[in-house]
C-alpha cells in the first residue's frame, strides 16, 4: 500500500509540508520550493506550503516564487499580530490564533498562524505549538473540496483554527460549572475558588481577544466581490461564522458566570463571618452572665447570704438558670 502522507522538506531550522492539487486529488508533496512555481504553471493545479518557524531567507525565496508583497511578509516574520486579513495586489494576508487549554493549570496557550492566499496558492506560517497534522486531516478527509481551488484550503485552515476556539469555550464552560459546584461545598476552598477564578478570567479575556476579531476575517471572506473566495464556498466559509459567533456569545456569558461567581463567593465569606460573629457574641453574652454574677458578690459588703451556704448555691443557680436560658434562647434563633 503505497504512503500518501506528505513528505516532509526541511533547512536546518524550517520543516516545511509542500502539497500539489489538481481536480480533486492529491498529485504532489514534499516537493522543494523551487518547484512551486513549476506547479502553478499548471492552471489547473492549487499548491499549500506549510513553514515551522520560517527564516526571512526562506520567505525571501517564496516572496519571488509567488510575488508577495514586502509588508506582509514583513508581518508573518514578526509575532503579535491582531487576527485580521489584509488585501494586497494578488493576494491576501491573514494572521489566527489557535488555542489550547490546560485543565490542570486552568491556563489557555494561543499560537499564532499566518496565512498568504494567492489565486492557486496558500502559505501557512506557524510556530511548533501549532498541530498541521490536523490540517492534514481536514485536507484529507475533504480532498475532492479542492476542485473549489485554494479557497478550499483557506476554509480548512479557518475551519481547523475555530473549532480550536470552540473546544477551549467548551472546556472553559466545564471548569467553571466546577467552580460554580465548588462554591456551596460543606466545607468551601474560597482561596482555591479565587485562584481559579481569576485564571479562567484571565483565559476567557485572552480567548475573546483572539477570537472576537475572527468576526472581521469572516465578513471580509464572505464579501461577494472578492475574487480570492470560490462563490460556491461561501456556505462553508459562513458555517464557521456561525461558529465565530457561538464563541463569541458564550466568551461573554462565561466571562459574566466568572464575574457572578467571585461576587457569590465574596458574599458567601461576608455570610460565614457575620455566622462566627453571632456565636462568638452569643458565647460572649453567656460567659458574661457567671462573671457579672461572680463580680457583683466579689464586693467587699454584706449581701443577702453573705458567709453562708445559701449565697453560694444561690450564685450558682443563677449563673446556671440565666446562662441557659440565654443559651436556649440563642440556638431558637440560629444564632448557635
Amino acid at each position: 500500500m503505497t504512503d500518501t502522507r506528505p513528505a516532509r522538506t526541511s533547512s536546518s531550522s524550517t520543516a516545511t509540508v509542500t502539497r500539489a492539487y489538481r481536480g480533486g486529488e492529491l498529485i504532489a508533496h514534499g516537493f522543494p520550493l523551487a518547484e512551486v512555481s513549476d506547479h502553478l504553471e499548471d492552471a489547473d493545479c492549487i499548491v499549500w506550503v506549510d513553514f515551522t518557524d520560517p527564516s526571512p531567507a526562506d520567505l525571501a525565496e517564496l516572496e519571488d516564487e509567488l510575488g508577495l508583497h514586502e509588508l506582509a511578509v514583513e508581518d508573518a516574520l514578526h509575532d503579535g499580530q491582531r487576527p485580521k486579513i489584509d488585501r494586497y495586489d494578488g493576494h491576501l494576508f491573514t494572521a489566527l490564533y489557535d488555542v489550547d487549554f490546560d485543565r490542570d493549570s486552568g491556563v489557555l496557550s494561543t499560537s499564532e498562524v499566518k496565512a498568504f492566499v494567492t489565486a492557486r496558492a496558500l502559505v501557512t506560517i506557524h510556530h511548533p505549538e501549532f498541530d498541521v497534522s490536523r490540517l492534514e486531516r481536514t485536507y484529507d478527509d475533504n480532498v475532492d473540496l479542492t476542485t473549489h481551488g485554494v479557497t478550499y484550503l483557506l476554509w480548512g485552515l479557518l475551519d481547523s483554527v475555530v473549532d480550536r476556539h470552540f473546544d477551549a469555550t467548551d472546556a472553559l464552560d466545564d471548569e467553571i460549572e466546577g467552580i460554580a459546584d465548588d462554591l456551596f461545598d460543606p466545607k468551601p476552598r474560597t482561596l482555591d475558588v479565587q485562584k481559579r477564578s481569576f485564571a479562567l478570567r484571565k483565559s476567557l479575556v485572552q480567548l475573546r481577544r483572539v477570537s472576537s476579531p475572527m468576526r472581521e476575517v469572516l465578513n471580509t471572506l464572505l464579501r461577494r466581490d472578492l475574487k480570492e473566495v470560490d462563490a460556491e464556498m461561501q456556505p462553508y466559509f459562513q458555517d464557521v461564522y456561525d461558529h465565530v459567533l457561538r464563541v463569541s456569545e458564550q466568551n461573554d456569558s462565561l466571562r459574566d458566570l466568572v464575574s457572578t461567581i467571585l461576587d457569590t463567593n465574596l458574599n458567601l465569606q461576608s455570610n460565614r463571618m457575620n455566622l462566627i460573629m453571632k456565636k462568638v457574641t452569643s458565647w460572649a453574652a453567656i460567659i458574661a452572665v457567671p462573671t457579672a454574677i461572680t463580680g457583683f458578690y466579689g464586693q467587699n459588703v454584706p449581701y443577702p447570704g453573705f458567709q453562708s451556704t445559701t449565697g453560694f448555691v444561690t450564685s450558682c443557680v443563677l449563673i446556671v438558670a440565666i446562662g441557659g436560658f440565654l443559651w436556649w434562647q440563642f440556638r431558637r434563633r440560629d444564632w448557635l
